[in-house]
């Protein structure tokens, strides 16, 4: 008896690979002793970390899983502050997943969070 396999990507590997790699930036935040914090407050998104004055390459993605026309991707500068705000021009009320990427050191880290605005 035969049956067919498929894989569900194309690009099953690449993909698995990056998993990986997306796991171990997480297991990193988890790794630290002040990990970010993200939430609304009106149309923006607070970012609130006592470690901005150390991170390099800093972004933040806002993704709206029903409508992809309200995703967003800032840059996070490396501040002396340790809150930051970012401004949703357009949005609706509803589901949103916020990721928070960066690199600090040799490390790179990635903390996400499902908010409801």
């Amino acid at each position: 008896m035969k049956q067919e396999v498929s894989l569900v990507s194309k690009n099953y590997y690449e993909d698995e690979l990056k998993h990986s790699e997306k796991m171990q930036r997480q297991n990193n935040v988890n790794a630290l002793a002040s990990k970010p914090e993200l939430s609304f407050e009106g149309n923006k998104v607070k970012i609130t970390f006592s470690q901005f004055s150390q991170i390099e390459n800093g972004k933040l993605t806002v993704q709206r899983p029903s409508k992809e026309a309200l995703d967003y991707q800032f840059a996070v500068p490396a501040v002396s502050d340790s809150n930051q705000y970012f401004e949703l021009k357009n949005w609706e009320a509803g589901l949103y997943r916020v990721g928070f990427s960066w690199k600090a050191g040799d490390k790179e880290y990635y903390f996400e969070k499902v908010l409801v605005l």
